[in-house]
């Protein structure tokens, strides 16, 4: 694994020079001064070390995938040019899609970068440091490797468990896990974590919410590995995610229209979330309104290339009209006016169909003046509560096809209201999808749930890529505001019939080339 094993051989490759309003959180010193000799000295010191994975290892996932294997290969949304997108649309996904290879290579370079730091608290780390300290930073490394191999799980599946770089310094090919053991390892560290972060912490890090929170939902998606959902992992995802919503006093953020604001950064719903800084140069920032955004007018100098990118009908078909937050602020419509962008200049009105949805505006728009196109300063979640929320709703629905139980409804209608929309009396796995895929659309995450569906109801998941097919809701569309009319484009794009291999991307064809091993079938961690 020729990639993996650059990532490991510098000790803070992620850790970046880079100037931040959060000081204390986000400064490093300087590369060449940090070794494992000089480092490790001080609770400090450990701080230091795991900040530095909080933003940069990302960028790679962040800047496009997230949304492109998240939103366009799940149906939320279309790009019809980019020719690794357009896989993406048409379920024709090769192994030298670059979106892939990207993807693979930056969870990856998380995992060995997390493993250095873990290594070296546990042999080098000063005895001097509390074992509170040592097992608090454990913790958050744990939590962030957890994170990553979740991502690789659910987009890969087996993939190869990687504990220690030096075993892989000295034996590069490696085969892959079964499935099951690489959740067995997902949930050791998440447990860890959760048993070692504390309960609050400076804002922006990862606390003991956090991994009860991602537990909850690791959970709930290994539940149906077996055929049909166990319901001993629906019953600890339910705990867990319950734990979150009634002990951890956090709450849900009173405007849905907020939670993306960058003035509401690490908000008390958000669990995790990249702790990006402005100014800091290509490839160390969030460049997703650079990438996504239909306008130059609302993005700093020189970005603004999402013109052509913008939402599907089958998207905007679960729309009512009385969803209107959510939907504003998820995607625009053309006419609809934002105040907020492009401030000095009168706001911007939508000239398209577009993302919103992490399009933050200019540097004046969010005071911060060393903003550019690879910096916005929205610190966006990766987890936040409304997930936890509808994690613990479809935890107690389980095997079923609907409930009544109060907690579930109690929690459901919480989501429901803060949105503006009417309340239910009884939830149904359709109404539960339909509710999970509109409040975190663009955050990435429906692509996770068809694949959470696909390991227990494979013909289920298959169906719902089908009829955006049949349907023709595949596609993107336009939208009239005088009259109301939308219409639906045609795309030209070819599109493959999905299949449960759907669910399942290729293994970048530079990583097989690198280990053939990665061909064989997995085998046993533990």
């Amino acid at each position: 694994m020729k990639h993996i094993k650059l990532y490991i051989l510098t000790l803070f490759a992620a850790a970046t020079l880079i100037s931040s309003c959060k000081k204390d959180f986000l400064d490093r010193p300087p590369l060449s001064q940090i070794t494992t000799d000089n480092f490790y000295k001080s609770a400090a010191d450990l701080r230091l070390a795991t900040a530095a994975l909080y933003a940069q290892p990302w960028s790679d996932w962040n800047n496009f995938p997230l949304l492109g294997i998240g939103d366009i290969l799940s149906g939320n949304m279309l790009q019809p040019y980019n020719a690794d997108l357009a896989q993406l649309t048409s379920f024709a996904v090769t192994s030298n899609n670059g979106q892939i290879g990207t993807s693979w290579r930056c969870f990856y370079k998380i995992v060995a970068h997390c493993n250095t730091n873990i290594k070296a608290i546990n042999t080098r780390a000063a005895d001097s440091i509390p074992l509170k300290n040592k097992n608090g930073a454990l913790g958050e490394l744990k939590f962030l490797r957890a994170t990553a191999y979740f991502h690789l799980a659910q987009l890969w599946g087996a993939v190869p468990i990687i504990e220690d770089n030096d075993k892989l310094i000295k034996e590069p090919l490696l085969p892959r896990h079964r499935l099951a053991d690489v959740y067995r390892f997902i949930v050791n560290d998440l447990r860890f974590a959760a048993a070692t972060l504390p309960t609050r912490d400076q804002t922006g890090r990862v606390t003991t919410w956090s991994a009860q929170g991602m537990l909850a939902k690791v959970y709930l998606t290994k539940a149906g590995l077996g055929g049909s959902r166990n319901q001993s992992d629906l019953d600890s995802a339910a705990f867990y995610a319950k734990n979150v919503i009634n002990t951890s006093g956090l709450t849900l953020l009173p405007s849905y229209y907020n939670l993306f604001r960058t003035q509401f950064n690490d908000n008390s719903e958000s669990l995790f979330a990249f702790q990006w800084a402005p100014g800091v140069g290509y490839g160390n920032g969030n460049a997703i309104q650079t990438q996504f955004a239909p306008s130059s007018s609302v993005v700093p100098p020189g970005g603004g290339w999402g013109g052509a990118i913008g939402p599907t009908f089958d998207l905007d078909s679960l729309y009512t009209p009385q969803d209107s937050i959510r939907r504003k602020a998820t995607f625009m419509l053309t006419g609809d006016h934002y105040p907020e962008l492009n401030a000095a200049g009168g706001g911007y009105t939508a000239t398209s169909c577009s993302v919103k949805k992490h399009i933050v505006g200019t540097a004046i728009d969010n005071n911060a003046p060393t903003m550019d196109i690879w910096s916005s300063t929205e610190h966006n979640a990766i987890l936040r509560l409304a997930d936890v929320y509808l994690v613990y709703v479809e935890a107690l629905l389980g095997n079923n096809s609907s409930t009544s139980d109060a907690e579930a409804l109690r929690v459901f209608n919480m989501i429901r209201k803060r949105a503006g929309v009417d309340p239910v009396t009884t939830i149904t796995t359709e109404l539960l999808r339909n509710e999970r895929r509109i409040e975190l659309a663009f955050e990435g995450q429906y692509w996770f749930d068809l694949v959470r569906l696909s390991y227990y109801n494979p013909q289920g998941a298959i169906t719902l890529l089908s009829n955006q097919i049949s349907k023709n809701t595949r596609v993107q569309f336009t939208y009239d505001p005088a009259t109301g009319k939308k219409t639906r484009n045609t795309s030209g794009i070819v599109i493959t019939p999905p299949t449960i291999a759907t669910f399942t991307l290729p293994i970048p064809a530079t990583e097989i080339t690198a280990d053939p091993k990665l061909l064989d079938p997995p085998v046993a961690y533990y």
